[in-house]
């Protein structure tokens, strides 16, 4: 077995990754990095959520169709839990997967966290993904942040500075943190102008970003190409588009403006911090 790279979590243990449907999840980017590792690492089902506490059937309507048998049958939106045990490091990730609830996500929260200390949970990491002026030629960029101190330093993220409305990604991260669990948040910015899903770009970006917190190499499959040919799918409607086109490249000078205070000093020797930690900590995690 090849090396595996280091882990940026400084603990060991199971570790949730969550993503929600709806107003946290733009181009469907982060959904689709959790089905993607439910896929390749073979996560089995072992709870979920009962969807009549927490949905507005109204707003998340149930689907009707048929199943195996060839009878009809209806599918509710719900939340799942799975479980899976990466590979390479022997790591056990619980997956959950669900909407964003329409109705009291307190509860919601509460029961999730239950769910995940019976499965020996750590630490939450929720993950999301915003709409953004970035262009679609430049990286996704995936801003990590917490608001716990050892994490802060451990791993050398930002502190979290929002303020505003938020989601159920926002309050899950809350509430496992007054649990006195290890909690992040990851999150993508998707351009808004090609705002409809799906988003391949962005939701390797995020697996990229998982990938060196749990020091796991994730399979990618035919998602690089995937990427590869939304872009150039973008990059054909810029063309056709004046104003898109130089929208875009008004973006892009900006971006490329924002970028150049990073090779500073002061920018490099935390980047060198930042690595000293992780080759102090060896392979895996």
């Amino acid at each position: 077995m090849s090396e595996l790279p280091p882990s940026d979590l400084p603990v060991d243990g199971t570790v949730l990754l969550a993503a929600f449907e709806g107003w946290n999840d733009a181009g469907s980017a982060a959904t689709q990095a959790l089905e993607h590792l439910h896929e390749v690492w073979n996560a089995e089902q072992v709870d979920e959520l009962d969807p009549e506490e927490y949905h507005d059937f109204q707003v998340n309507r149930p689907m009707v169709g048929f199943g195996p048998d060839g009878r009809r049958e209806i599918t509710w939106p719900t939340t799942a839990v799975a479980v899976a045990t990466a590979p390479g490091s022997g790591r056990r990730v619980v997956i959950v997967h669900g909407i964003e609830p329409s109705m009291r996500w307190r509860r919601y929260c509460a029961e999730l966290l239950d769910i995940a200390a019976s499965l020996g949970v750590r630490t939450v990491v929720t993950i999301g993904a915003l709409l953004a002026d970035v262009p679609h030629t430049r990286p996704i960029p995936v801003n990590a942040t917490t608001d716990d101190p050892a994490l802060r330093d451990a791993v050398g993220l930002e502190p979290n500075t929002y303020e505003g409305p938020t989601g159920i990604v926002g309050v899950l991260q809350h509430e496992a943190s007054a649990r006195g669990l290890g909690a992040l948040s990851l999150w993508a910015a998707v351009p808004h102008y090609v705002a409809h899903p799906p988003s391949p770009k962005a939701t390797l970006a995020i697996l990229h970003r998982i990938e060196q917190l749990l020091g796991e190499p994730v399979p990618l499959g035919e998602l690089p190409e995937d990427a590869i040919a939304w872009q150039h799918g973008v990059d054909e409607l810029a063309g056709e588009d004046s104003e898109i086109g130089e929208y875009v490249r008004q973006l892009e000078e900006a971006k490329d403006t924002a970028d150049l205070p990073e090779a500073t000093g002061e920018a490099i020797a935390r980047e060198f911090e930042r690595y000293l930690r992780r080759r102090d900590k060896g392979p895996g995690s």
